[in-house]
């Protein structure tokens, strides 16, 4: 079984996808627009290029997202909240050139650093309004 990430947005799906495949070194692997799909399907001409389907594989993982409308989905437009995309890795390095990035034009929540959990930990909102948290695994006092 695999769990996956449904990101939604309103209109960046495709920018933010294309900014975390560079972030994190994936691929995208299907990017299917609304104006490619049935001619019959009721979706509004001005929402041709967004995208109804996004697939980024990053190693053995995948996020998946979609543009949405608020006729679609009532609180796109409002601030993501209750989950965090989370990323972990045993290289304190790489933690904090993700974190570094995916901050970038966002908010920094809680700023990398050491915790008593972990040798480097910190929280974000991106500048697409996803909530991320960044975590190194291993001994606290490494």
């Amino acid at each position: 079984m695999k769990i996956v990430t449904s990101l939604s947005f309103r209109g960046q799906c495709r920018e933010a996808f294309e900014f975390y495949a560079q972030v994190l070194g994936g691929k995208i692997t299907a990017a299917f627009p609304y104006g490619e799909g049935p001619p019959d399907m009721p979706v509004g001409p001005q929402y041709k290029d967004w995208l109804m389907h996004c697939w980024l594989e990053v190693g053995d993982q995948a996020i998946m997202g979609a543009d949405m409308d608020t006729d679609w989905s009532p609180n796109i437009d409002k601030p993501k909240n209750g989950f965090d995309v989370t990323l972990h890795t045993d290289d304190a390095a790489q933690a904090k050139g993700w974190f570094d990035a995916l901050s970038e034009g966002g908010k920094v929540v809680m700023p990398f650093g050491p915790t008593f959990w972990s040798p480097g930990y910190g929280s974000l909102i991106d500048r697409f309004g996803v909530p991320w948290m960044v975590n190194v695994n291993g001994d606290p006092a490494a």
